[in-house]
């Protein structure tokens, strides 16, 4: 494949990425900014480059600055986990130029999928079933009469957004342009795109997503569903695959929906297809991210199949190494996204300080623990406070659940706040426990607003 592959992300992707490189014999090389000299995925590398100070903007998000760092260690290959730039046209643009490989889509798909617009009226020419709504920009002076025709409630939402940013549900005209104005600031300040899309609110979804993997031969396989329904603020809390609500038909409609819309785009590497499915399992299309999710070890625990794997065998131009059906389901997985912060106050709100005691519950078995982090490591205020993900494997949903709890049980953080108790508290729940996946975290647990 590949002799170099430089990593263009910082902390448990970055680790993630460089684990399954040191297993093909590919030797890595770690950007970092100033404040992440010692970090980690710094010391894992086999060659580290500073890029600059510790602000993104100035350092990870730097394609200058990185394009430096490929040039002087000779990278010939660019992954780029998750965030930052993973989804960047302009990035994966300049590396073709230079001759860098983009382990990812091309540009065509990235802008495609990237813009919400664009991605559903895609989806709907491939035959996939979209959330009713208007398939255009909204201007703000008609945002009260596209919401009327659509029927209250409605979701507006940012065209170029992601992670729950420049969202707002509205169940009237008032909350309509109050929802706009709000959603139309956030979106600018957060994608320097304020172009807005109106559809129809789906009451207690369920939030299901189906991965993809495509190679440059016509082959684009679904490696099953991923249930993303716990959340807190459009923000994933809990994972879990496969699904409790899905069964096989409904399975295999999702899968094939799934590969029309990556093959519309030409797909190639690993990618997610987003659903949301009502109590009748109708489900719609949402978006495609067109890239690593945080959430795809839930997949390769269920499927083994190493996903990083297949996308830098897949940028190398080879193909897939597995057909449709040689993709199974085999037991269990659930995530946890384990945070430095105070679940229950200033939610969000980064836990800052310095990691005094860190044990990870990776004695067990059929735990995986994906960390960019030690013992004596800082949680910035510059970066994500993701400190791990947390995931749990059984023969059944019943068992993962209980090596899950066991696990968060036995994890020592100390020195910062953390919200494994309300990861505990969930898991504990007993709609939770029952498959009632359609409540979020709000209703489980009364969190302190600020």
């Amino acid at each position: 494949t590949f002799e170099k592959i430089l990593i263009a992300n910082r902390g448990e992707i970055a680790c993630r990425v460089m684990r399954t490189c040191k297993e093909m014999g590919i030797k890595t090389v770690a950007i970092h900014s100033e404040a992440d000299a010692n970090s980690v995925h710094t010391l894992m590398a086999d060659e580290a480059v500073c890029v600059g100070p510790a602000p993104s903007a100035e350092s990870y998000l730097n394609m200058n600055n990185i394009m430096q760092a490929i040039k002087s260690t000779g990278a010939q290959a660019v992954h780029p986990g998750y965030g930052f730039l993973s989804e960047n046209k302009e990035f994966a643009k300049v590396l073709a130029e230079n001759n860098v490989t983009f382990i990812g889509p091309d540009t065509f798909a990235i802008d495609a999928m990237g813009d919400k617009i664009k991605s559903k009226l895609i989806a709907k020419e491939a035959g996939v079933n979209t959330i009713p709504g208007y398939d255009g920009v909204v201007e703000n002076y008609r945002s009260s009469l596209i919401c009327r025709e659509t029927g209250y409630p409605v979701m507006i939402k940012a065209s170029a957004g992601g992670g729950g940013k420049g969202m707002r549900i509205a169940w009237n005209e008032k909350e309509t342009r109050e929802g706009f104005r709000l959603s139309s600031q956030e979106a600018a300040a957060s994608f320097g795109d304020d172009r807005l899309l109106i559809e129809k609110f789906i009451d207690t979804p369920r939030h299901i997503e189906m991965q993809v993997l495509a190679d440059s031969f016509g082959n684009t396989l679904w490696l099953n569903e991923r249930e993303c329904s716990i959340q807190r603020r459009n923000q994933k809390v809990v994972e879990e695959a496969p699904s409790v609500f899905l069964d096989s038909k409904t399975r295999a409609s999702h899968g094939t929906a799934s590969r029309a819309v990556g093959q519309s785009c030409t797909y190639k590497g690993a990618g997610t297809v987003e659903f949301l499915v009502d109590s009748k399992k109708n489900f719609y299309f949402l978006e495609m991210n067109t890239r690593l999710q945080v959430e795809h070890p839930v997949t390769e625990y269920i499927t083994g199949i190493d996903l990083v794997s297949e996308m830098i065998r897949v940028a190398a131009g080879h193909q897939l190494s597995y057909a449709q059906d040689q993709v199974g389901i085999n037991g269990w997985a659930v995530e946890c996204r384990i945070y430095a912060e105070d679940p229950y106050k200033a939610f969000g709100l980064p836990s800052i300080g310095k990691l005094t005691r860190y044990i990870e519950p990776t004695a067990l078995h059929n735990v995986r623990v994906d960390s960019g982090v030690t013992e004596g490591s800082d949680i910035s205020v510059y970066y994500d406070p993701m400190i791990s993900k947390l995931v749990a494997y059984g023969k059944d949903r019943a068992e993962a659940l209980h090596v899950m709890k066991t696990a968060l049980d036995m994890y020592v953080i100390r020195g910062v706040k953390h919200n494994i108790p309300l990861c505990y508290e969930v898991l504990c729940n007993q709609n939770f426990v029952e498959g009632e996946n359609d409540v979020f975290v709000d209703k489980i647990v009364k969190v302190e607003e600020t």
